[in-house]
């Protein structure tokens, strides 16, 4: 029997998960799941149903005190009003659920209000619900975040900083150091394929060996929605690649086909890459909160920097829509313009 990647098992633990908390949610938020089945991910829907069980949470303890979550009907869901919505909203900033504190920023706000409107939209389509109250509410504004990333220029270099601090181990506490003989080439490898590449850490960690071509200095990575895309790199990520592929430790009677590896010869996981980033990004750039995703935007806006084309960094990314990188990238956009205004020539030599 074919072995099920990455994403197909990541895929069948979603699906899990998503089980068991729409069993604790109103029998007719079911219903809700099936009908977007077909056009949404197992993550996405995922997402939805964590949403979801804070909505109806919220619900029991502030607008239908006494109920329990399994108890709320369809009816009550249509008494509520654009205000209760708001409310849910204001109540996001602080709360508790499940014994936890927690906190929503607006993007977080943002999106389970979104998670709100297609709810009730799907039930307001089938004539379950007499309106989608919740599309009657603004978005909240989301303030543009400036982007964080490594910097390389004339008086810092940040990129090299954190790329010898991962060679050498410099800076690593006692502790550190002693795995670090172990998964210095390995990280260097994850580190460089981040700068060189703008790869999101679910496609890194999803990679396979055979995703590998050296011929062409390319491979192949399962973007967000499933969709397969070729990226390609440079002669430096190659280096790095093949280093680590060269002394990789795995036992022949255990083969994983996992590109990068845990000490254990398992596939890395999402939280141990996010570790070792930090780990190295705290030495090399103490006062930035250095993630792979910035990583990411220090490859996008390198890239922005070198061509000046908004399209081949959305394409790169895998952006579906440009208004999305343009938006991330406008700043940036600025040094291009003084760029372009320093080298314009108006008048010829006599």
């Amino acid at each position: 029997m074919k072995e099920k990647s990455y994403f197909e098992q990541r895929e069948i633990s979603c699906i899990k998960r998503l089980d068991a908390i729409v069993e604790e949610l109103p029998y007719f938020v079911k219903d809700f799941f099936v009908g977007v089945e077909l056009r949404t991910s197992a993550l996405t829907r995922l997402n939805y149903a964590y949403d979801l069980r804070v909505f109806f949470d919220f619900l029991t303890k502030k607008v239908f005190k006494g109920k329990s979550i399994e108890s709320i009907e369809l009816n009550d869901l249509a008494k509520l009003e654009a205000f209760d919505f708001e409310y849910f909203l204001s109540y996001l900033s602080h709360y508790e659920i499940n014994g936890k504190n927690e906190r929503c920023t607006e993007s977080g706000k943002a999106r389970k209000l979104s998670t709100l409107r297609a709810f009730y939209k799907y039930f307001f389509n089938r004539n379950a619900l007499p309106a989608n109250t919740p599309s009657k509410v603004s978005m909240p504004k989301i303030h543009e975040k400036e982007i964080i990333r490594l910097d390389t220029n004339d008086k810092v270099d940040e990129i090299g900083d954190m790329l010898y601090t991962v060679e050498t181990g410099q800076g690593l506490n006692k502790r550190q150091l002693s795995y670090h003989n172990n998964t210095k080439i390995r990280d260097a490898a994850i580190v460089t394929l981040f700068l060189g590449t703008g790869i999101r850490i679910s496609e890194l960690v999803g990679l396979n060996i055979e995703d590998i071509d050296f011929n062409t200095n390319s491979f192949v990575v399962t973007r967000k929605g499933g969709n397969r895309a070729v990226l390609y790199f440079n002669d430096e990520v190659a280096s790095a690649l093949h280093d680590y592929i060269d002394t990789r430790n795995l036992d022949e009677d255990k083969k994983e086909n996992a590109l990068f590896l845990s000490l254990q010869n398992k596939r890395i996981c999402v939280r141990s890459v996010q570790e070792l980033v930090k780990k190295y990004a705290k030495i090399a750039s103490p006062l930035k909160k250095i993630t792979p995703h910035k990583l990411r935007s220090t490859f996008g806006t390198n890239l922005y920097k070198q061509t000046g084309d908004i399209y081949v960094v959305a394409d790169c990314l895998g952006h579906k829509d440009v208004n999305t990188t343009k938006k991330h990238y406008a700043a940036i956009t600025e040094d291009v313009r003084k760029k372009a205004a320093s080298s314009m020539i108006i008048k010829g030599k006599d």
